[in-house]
């Protein structure tokens, strides 16, 4: 499944038309987001054994779409220590395409 399908989810598709919405996602926020939410916790940049798991290798428990990647990080995973994201970020579902998109661009599989 190609990592980048589902983008344009992120540019408006499902994010309800407001006069601020940005027009496609910030992938430099994204990586400020995952730095002081994700990486610091349980996910970490680099391969290696952790509690969670690595989001920038080729292997997804959960879909590796950016619409898959979108329900993921708004939903959380029931059961586990992933927490639901959606409406908890300052800049609403914007943030977390803005997460999306550093974790498309910064896969491994991309490379």
């Amino acid at each position: 499944m190609n990592r980048f399908a589902g983008l344009l989810l992120c540019a408006g598709a499902v994010i309800a038309p407001v006069a601020q919405a940005q027009s496609e996602p910030d992938a430099n926020r994204g990586e400020q987001l995952f730095t002081a939410l994700c990486s610091a916790y349980c996910h970490g940049r680099d391969p290696g054994k952790r509690e969670a798991p690595d989001l920038f290798d080729c292997e997804w428990l959960h879909g590796d779409s950016g619409t898959e990647l979108f329900t993921t990080t708004s939903n959380g995973v029931p059961n586990t220590r992933m927490v639901a994201f959606g409406g908890k970020l300052p800049n609403g579902d914007d943030d977390i395409c803005n997460l999306v998109a550093f974790l498309q661009v910064n896969s491994r599989c991309a490379n």
